[in-house]
């Protein structure tokens, strides 16, 4: 996974569905759901595509989009 960008937080963990949001891949909640649904997500090298699924520093996200690497402040 070269090229990684890097999410920093401010809090314990961000959801999968947050970062959705924050990343602007997706605008309302309605649209995390048919994302995950339609998208190949993994985390940390592992399908996963449930909209809470808690993301914390040092885990990567892999999207359409690229790769994102959660980072605690």
């Amino acid at each position: 996974m070269e090229n990684k960008k890097i999410v920093t937080i401010k809090t314990e963990y961000i959801t999968l569905g947050q970062l959705l949001k924050f990343l602007r891949i997706v605008g309302q909640g309605g649209e995390e759901k048919a994302y995950l649904a339609s998208h190949t997500v993994t985390v940390n090298g592992e399908n996963d595509n449930r909209r809470g699924r808690k993301l914390r520093p040092g885990d990567v996200v892999s999207l359409d989009e690229g790769d994102f690497e959660i980072a605690g402040q």
